[in-house]
């Protein structure tokens, strides 16, 4: 298992970690298999979305900031449950395919990690399993 360290910088954030999770899988030198990631934080979350145009990121994170406001009268003390909601609606997993050394993504997509707590230095851990 290898962990990827994210350093993020706002307090909601989608930030791409494509070239990170592809630089594990051919590290590996796995031909064909899955690659899990996990992402281990309560406040944050994995997604797999439109990698071309980056205002597809920033229409997520306005949406999911409207849909799921910081500031909303929680009940929770630590004043975080935006990110909590967040993260549950997510998810913290992702299982990618792997094929002749690369993951198997569609043409426009790319893997993200989203920020719903920050700013933090996160982690994602990866996990890449042959199909032998």
């Amino acid at each position: 298992m290898e962990k990827i360290k994210i350093k993020t910088e706002s307090h909601t954030e989608l930030i791409s970690i494509t070239d990170k999770i592809n630089s594990v899988v051919s590290k590996s030198q796995v031909k064909d298999g899955i690659c899990y990631l996990f992402c281990p934080h309560t406040t944050a979350g994995l997604t797999i979305n439109e990698n071309a145009d980056p205002s597809v990121q920033t229409d997520i994170n306005n949406t999911l900031n409207r849909l799921i406001p910081h500031n909303a009268n929680y009940n929770h003390a630590e004043g975080n449950s935006d990110g909590h909601i967040k993260s549950s609606l997510l998810g913290v997993s992702l299982n990618i395919f792997i094929e002749n050394g690369a993951l198997v993504l569609g043409t426009w997509q790319g893997i993200y990690f989203v920020e719903g707590d920050g700013p933090r230095t996160r982690e994602v851990w990866v996990k890449i399993m042959s199909d032998l």
